[in-house]
């Protein structure tokens, strides 16, 4: 019920963290979620701070549902770590998590999930998790490549 994916990118951790961080470039890196905003008045990361994501399943180049995910900044730390949990109501779901590692002269980034060990999420991931857990690498892997396409491109 986890996994992570990693790719050097040719610009500094900062410069890479300062793109995750800011949610709202979301919709710029990931395949799913086109679009995310601060909640509470927040303007940026901090431990604590909400967001919201904009999520089309599947792609936004596909016709799944539509929906709204709620997410709370867990991890913060310039240039070396960014993570949130996505929540439904109070309880937490999935757990997404980015490490940023000086590389020569670039950054290693590795991204990560981990769902919560809730008896329907055991459930769900014992149903779907094979074809689940492959998407959500190519999804990862999607995302790091744009990301160091846009880190790169300065």
């Amino acid at each position: 019920m986890r996994d992570e994916v990693s790719e050097y990118v040719a610009a500094s951790p900062a410069t890479v963290w300062d793109l995750v961080a800011d949610v709202r470039n979301t919709g710029r890196l990931s395949p799913e979620t086109f679009e995310a905003e601060w909640l509470d008045g927040a303007t940026g990361p901090a431990v604590g701070n909400r967001f919201r994501g904009h999520v089309r399943r599947g792609g936004t180049d596909r016709n799944g549902p539509v929906y709204w995910t709620e997410c709370r900044v867990t991890d913060c730390v310039e240039g070396r770590e960014f993570g949130f949990d996505v929540v439904l109501g109070k309880r937490r779901i999935n757990h997404w998590h980015y490490r940023f590692e000086p590389s020569g002269n670039g950054t290693r980034v590795t991204e990560s999930f981990a769902l919560y060990p809730t008896p329907f999420l055991r459930v769900y991931w014992l149903l779907a998790g094979p074809w689940r857990g492959r998407y959500n690498r190519r999804n990862m892997q999607d995302t790091l490549r744009r990301l160091k396409e846009l880190a790169e491109a300065g």
